[in-house]
């Protein structure tokens, strides 16, 4: 067991996690973090997308001790004042939701995609989203839903 120290959605946490757990399942098993989503356990999919010190990541690709003294970012982080992010209101508006799975890690890698390109093309948008799986087919929407937050001017943080 090792200690880690690891702020999540602004909130500082300390536990004893075995050095084989992996980030994703320490959101969601210790903290209770739901809305980060446990997929494939691959890397395939992204649904586990959260940012890690600013930057997007998978969270099944990580070991919770790597993130001892990081900064983490979840879907349920982002909106402020109990008013969702811009970009979850984008998904919202422009039925991005589908069956909301992958939802959660479309977001995140969206508003990392507006971090790095505030005006991204759609082929700019597809390409920024391709490490992350939509079953449902729904790209179409998501894309529109990311130009809006880019329209709107989405915060990246």
């Amino acid at each position: 067991m090792r200690k880690i120290q690891v702020t999540v959605d602004g909130t500082t946490h300390e536990h004893m996690v075995e050095p084989r757990l992996l980030l994703v399942h320490y959101l969601r098993e210790t903290l209770g973090i739901g809305g980060t989503h446990s997929g494939c356990d691959t890397s395939s999919c992204g649904a586990c997308t959260v940012l890690f010190n600013g930057e997007s990541v998978k969270s099944c690709t990580l070991l919770a001790v790597h993130a001892d003294g990081a900064e983490i970012t979840t879907v349920q982080g982002i909106a402020q004042n109990g008013e969702w992010h811009p970009m979850q209101t984008a998904f919202h508006e422009n039925h991005g939701l589908q069956c909301g799975f992958c939802t959660p890690g479309m977001i995140m890698a969206g508003i990392s995609l507006l971090k790095e390109n505030p005006d991204p093309t759609e082929d700019e948008i597809r390409e920024g989203l391709e490490g992350n799986m939509c079953r449902c087919t729904g790209y179409a929407n998501i894309v529109k839903s990311v130009q809006q937050a880019a329209r709107e001017g989405s915060p990246v943080s």
